[in-house]
C-alpha cells in the first residue's frame, strides 16, 4: 500500500511521486491550504493539500486527528522560511495528490501528543492510543534494538537459545506462585514459574553448557514502581565456570550494550560485599552517586538517657546509625516533619536529629531535644565520627537492625534527591557475600537469594552455625537499581539436602517438592552458576523512564489488574466446574481494574 515510510521522505526524492500511510498527527488549516503531519512507526512528513487538487481536498477538508490515511503525492522542498531542521523530514514536504481514509478515529481521550501531560489511569485504560506516542514508540522501538543485542552478544559467546516451561511444578522461590488449575488431573495445579531456575540448572545437568533465554516470569507479590506479576529476565547459566568468569561476561556484555544503545562508556565496577553496603548505605543495591553515608554510633549511647538509643544500642539485633546531612541544618521543622513520616512508610517510629549551628561551641552550639539527654562524650564523640560541621544536620535511626538500615537507606536517598546531591551519570558495582540465610520472626531461616545457591562453607560448618553462612552470590547495581542477580548453584545432592534441612525442609517435602532436581544431581551434575537480568528494569534505567510499566507495551497496575481489558475477571461457572473449583467468595460486582486503586494506577 506504501512506497516508503513517512521517516524515509527526505531530500533524495525531490520530485518522485510517493505513497505513505498512517495516523494525522495534527491537522492546520490555513487559509485554504491544509496541512496534516502524517504519523507511522518510522517518523512524521508534512503533506499539503491545495485546492487545485479539487477531490483530494474536498474529503482533506473532513479529515481529524488519529484518521488513518493513505496518500499519494510528489516531494518538494518546502518554502524558504518555513523548514523544520529539528525533524528528519523538516526540509520536505509532500503535495498531496490523491486522498484515501483507511479509517476514521472517534475524538481521542488525550492527545496523542509526546508534550501532552496525561494521567496514568487514562493511559492505561487506552494503552493501544498511549502506544501511538512518538515517546512510548522510542522506547520500544530501544526495547527491541536491545534484545537484538542482547541474543547477539550471547550469541557470539556460545550460548545456546533455550526455551523452558511455562506450566510447571510450585516451588518456594521467595515469592507467590501463579496458580493454573489442570482439568485432566483434578485438583492438581500447575505453576507459572517464578523464574527458569531449576529448569536452567537441569540443563547445566544435560550438558548444553551454556544457556540463555529471553524468559517471562510470574511472581505474586505485592507491586511497585519497579515490580509487575508479570516480567521479562535476560536469564543466563553457564557450566564449569566461577563467579569471576560469570560477573566478567556479564559485566562485558552490560558495558556493550550501554556503548551500544547510548554511546556510553561505563566506569569500572567496584565490589562491596553485602555487609559494608548495609553498614555504609542501609541497602544491597546502594546509588552511589549520592555521597551520603550512615555511621554506627551505638556504642557511644550504650548509657544515654534517651531510651530509644540506649535500649537499640545495648540490643545483639539492634541499631543506632547517624545520617549527616552537609549544610542540612537550613531544614525547617517542617520539613524534617515530613521526612518522619517518609521514615515511618519503613517501620522507624521516629526521627532524631542534631542541627549543628555551631561546632567550636560544643553542647551550646547544638539545636536538638534529644541533646539534654546524651553526655558531652557522646555527642562529641557523635561529632568526630560523623565528620560534622558547623551548618550540618545530623539525622538518627534507632531500633532493630533491619528497620534502621530500610529507614536510613530509603531517607539517604530521598534527602540526596531533595537537596540536588545525586551526581550525573552511572554508578554500577558488584555487590558479593551477602548471607546464605536470613533469620525470620520465629528462629526459622529464609534463603536471602534461593535455596539453590551455593554457600561459601562447607556441609557441617553450614550444619554447625546457618546464620554465620556466606554464599557464592553477587548481584549487579547501577545507580541504586539492582539490574540482576545470581550465583554459583549447589551441585551436589547432599550439600542441596542440607541447605533445604536448613530451611526446615525435610526429607519427605523435599523429595516431594524437589525430588527431580535432587535426582538430577546426582547424575553427574557439573559445577555451574548464572545470572538473570530485570530486563524492564535495565530498559527503564537506559531510557529515562519513571516506571517499568512504562516500558511495558501491556502492563499491570499496582493492584495487578488491566483497567484496559478488565483482568482479572470472573469466568463461567461450567469452566469452574471443568476444573473442579468451588468458589468460596462470590466476586463482587464491580469489575477487576475498575477499583479506586487501579483508577489511582499507583
Amino acid at each position: 500500500m506504501r512506497s516508503h515510510y513517512c521517516g524515509q521522505i527526505n531530500e533524495t526524492l525531490i520530485d518522485q511521486t510517493v505513497e505513505v500511510c498512517g495516523w494525522v498527527h495534527n491537522r492546520r488549516d490555513h487559509g485554504g491550504v491544509i496541512f496534516f503531519d502524517l504519523r507511522d512507526r518510522d517518523g512524521v512528513v508534512q503533506v499539503v493539500f491545495d485546492p487545485d487538487t479539487v477531490e483530494a481536498f474536498s474529503l482533506a477538508e473532513r479529515v481529524r486527528g488519529e484518521f488513518v490515511l493513505k496518500i499519494k503525492g510528489r516531494v518538494r522542498f518546502r518554502p524558504e522560511g518555513t523548514m523544520n531542521l529539528d525533524m528528519p523530514t523538516g526540509k520536505i514536504e509532500i503535495l498531496g495528490k490523491e486522498l484515501e481514509v483507511l479509517n476514521a478515529c472517534a475524538t481521542p481521550p488525550f492527545q496523542v501528543d509526546e508534550h501532552q501531560q496525561v494521567g496514568e489511569d487514562i493511559r492505561l485504560r487506552y494503552r493501544y492510543l498511549d502506544l501511538r506516542r512518538p515517546e512510548m514508540l522510542e522506547r520500544f522501538r530501544f526495547r527491541s534494538k536491545l534484545t537484538s543485542a542482547v541474543r547477539r552478544f550471547l550469541d557470539e559467546n556460545g550460548f545456546l537459545d533455550v526455551e523452558t516451561p511455562i506450566l510447571t511444578k510450585a516451588t518456594p522461590e521467595g515469592a507467590r506462585d501463579y496458580l493454573v488449575p489442570s482439568r485432566t488431573q483434578p485438583g492438581s495445579f500447575f505453576a507459572l514459574p517464578q523464574s527458569p531456575q531449576l529448569f536452567k540448572q537441569l540443563l547445566m545437568v544435560s550438558g548444553f553448557d551454556r544457556y540463555y533465554q529471553i524468559a517471562k516470569c510470574f511472581r505474586d507479590e505485592d507491586l511497585r514502581a519497579d515490580r509487575q506479576p508479570e516480567f521479562t529476565q535476560i536469564d543466563i547459566e553457564a557450566s564449569f565456570v566461577n563467579e569471576e568468569e560469570i560477573m566478567g561476561l556479564t559485566e562485558t556484555m552490560i558495558k556493550s550494550l550501554f556503548n551500544e544503545m547510548l554511546d556510553v562508556e561505563l566506569p569500572e565496577f567496584p565490589r562491596m560485599t553485602f555487609a559494608d553496603a548495609m553498614s555504609r548505605y542501609g541497602s544491597d543495591k546502594p546509588d552511589l552517586r549520592i555521597p551520603l553515608e550512615l555511621t554506627d554510633v551505638g556504642d557511644l549511647l550504650l548509657d544515654a538517657k534517651f531510651k530509644i538509643f540506649s535500649a537499640s544500642a545495648n540490643d545483639p539485633k539492634g541499631r543506632v546509625a547517624a545520617l549527616k546531612i552537609p549544610g542540612g541544618n537550613k531544614l525547617t521543622r517542617k520539613e524534617i516533619d515530613g521526612y518522619t513520616k517518609y521514615v515511618s512508610i519503613y517501620g522507624a517510629k521516629g526521627l532524631a536529629y542534631i542541627k549543628v549551628n555551631d561546632h567550636s561551641a560544643g553542647r551550646e552550639g547544638l539545636q536538638s531535644p534529644i541533646v539534654k539527654n546524651i553526655s558531652d562524650e557522646a555527642l562529641q564523640g557523635i561529632l568526630d565520627r560523623t565528620a560534622a560541621e558547623s551548618g550540618d544536620l545530623i539525622f538518627f535511626g534507632a531500633d532493630k537492625a533491619k528497620i534502621v538500615n530500610e529507614a536510613l537507606g530509603a531517607l539517604r536517598v530521598k534527602v540526596g534527591q531533595d537537596m540536588g546531591m545525586v551526581a550525573e551519570g552511572w554508578a554500577p558495582l558488584w555487590v558479593v557475600d551477602f548471607p546464605m540465610f536470613e533469620e525470620l520472626e520465629g528462629g526459622n531461616w529464609h534463603a536471602l537469594h534461593h535455596p539453590f545457591t551455593m554457600p561459601s562453607t562447607d556441609i557441617e560448618t553450614l550444619e554447625k552455625d546457618p546464620g554465620a553462612a556466606l554464599s557464592r552470590a553477587y548481584d549487579m547495581v547501577l545507580n541504586g537499581t539492582e539490574l540482576g542477580g545470581g550465583s554459583i548453584r549447589i551441585h551436589d545432592a547432599e550439600m542441596q539436602r542440607s541447605v533445604l534441612k536448613a530451611l526446615n525442609i525435610g526429607e519427605e517435602e523435599a523429595q516431594d517438592k524437589f525430588g527431580f532436581l535432587l535426582d538430577a544431581l546426582n547424575y553427574g551434575c557439573p559445577p555451574h552458576g548464572g545470572l538473570a537480568f530485570g530486563l524492564d528494569r535495565l530498559i527503564m534505567l537506559m531510557t529515562n523512564a519513571q516506571s517499568i510499566r512504562d516500558v511495558i507495551a501491556f502492563p499491570k497496575t499496582q493492584t495487578a489488574s488491566c483497567v484496559m481489558t478488565a483482568a482479572p475477571s470472573t469466568v463461567d461457572p461450567k469452566q469452574l466446574r471443568e476444573v473442579g473449583i468451588k468458589l468460596r467468595q462470590q466476586p463482587t460486582e464491580e469489575k477487576a481494574g475498575s477499583s479506586d486503586a487501579d483508577k489511582k494506577a499507583e
